[in-house]
């Protein structure tokens, strides 16, 4: 016989996601047109940087050609088929409220990106001989949100199984991607500084919003509250993982 994908008690976890990553983005909109429209100071390290980042490029075509294969490797695609295999892993192995946050968690995160893309609408760099290019519009940065929403996505979700002197280094691994990944869009032109910081703190905000959200589920739900930072979403899941029922 076959079971419902999620039991009742579950039933308004998705609705907890989704309206936590839309509050997480009520309060980012509006720093967003903020840091669009004062100009003054953000522009001027906004053009700085890119020039100086632009001559170097120009300068040292190998280091070019590794940027763009890094900024491919880890890009929005690679990160949202990673994150997808993941949640179908996890509702094979009978996890399907963890699927349910990491697939809420990125959709949200994305279609809040491209509707803050959409609505601000900032022009890309236009620099003299670009080293890359990249349709649609600025801000925020879209690989910097995604990198920094699957890579938290897949280290909270790692965390329950990892030792514990392992976390940090899985934190760590995560914050290089994320950083590494940002410094290669404004380093090939195709993003201001602000793009990038800007797709970074979406990312991180929507995490923290439906990470919250699932917390607050969980201990509604009778179960032992949990660091998620430092043990993971779900730390008893790990049990379900290794097929323990």
């Amino acid at each position: 016989m076959s079971r419902p994908w999620l039991r009742a008690g579950d039933r308004d976890l998705g609705v907890r996601l989704a309206v936590a990553g839309v509050a997480a983005a009520l309060v980012l909109i509006p720093f967003g047109l903020l840091l669009v429209v004062a100009k003054m100071p953000v522009n001027r390290l906004d053009s700085g940087v890119a020039q100086a980042l632009h001559a170097y490029a120009l300068g040292h075509p190998g280091v070019t050609r590794l940027l763009i294969v890094w900024t491919d490797v880890f890009g929005p695609w690679p990160w949202r088929v990673s994150v997808g295999a993941f949640a179908a892993w996890l509702l094979y192995r009978g996890a399907p409220r963890l699927a349910l946050w990491a697939i809420t968690t990125v959709t949200v995160g994305g279609l809040l990106g491209l509707v803050l893309k959409i609505i601000i609408a900032r022009a890309r760099p236009h620099l003299p001989d670009p080293v890359a290019l990249a349709p649609g519009d600025s801000f925020p940065s879209g690989h910097a949100m995604t990198v920094t929403l699957g890579a938290g996505v897949i280290v909270l979700l790692l965390l329950p199984t990892l030792p514990r002197r392992g976390r940090p280094v899985a934190w760590g691994v995560a914050w290089f991607l994320v950083l590494s990944v940002a410094y290669t869009r404004v380093a090939l032109g195709v993003h201001w500084v602000s793009d990038v910081v800007a797709g970074i703190v979406l990312g991180a905000a929507v995490i923290a919003a439906t990470t919250a959200a699932f917390e607050t589920w969980r201990r509604e739900q009778g179960r032992e509250p949990a660091t998620p930072l430092t043990e993971g979403l779900e730390p008893e899941s790990v049990r379900v993982r290794h097929g323990h029922k």
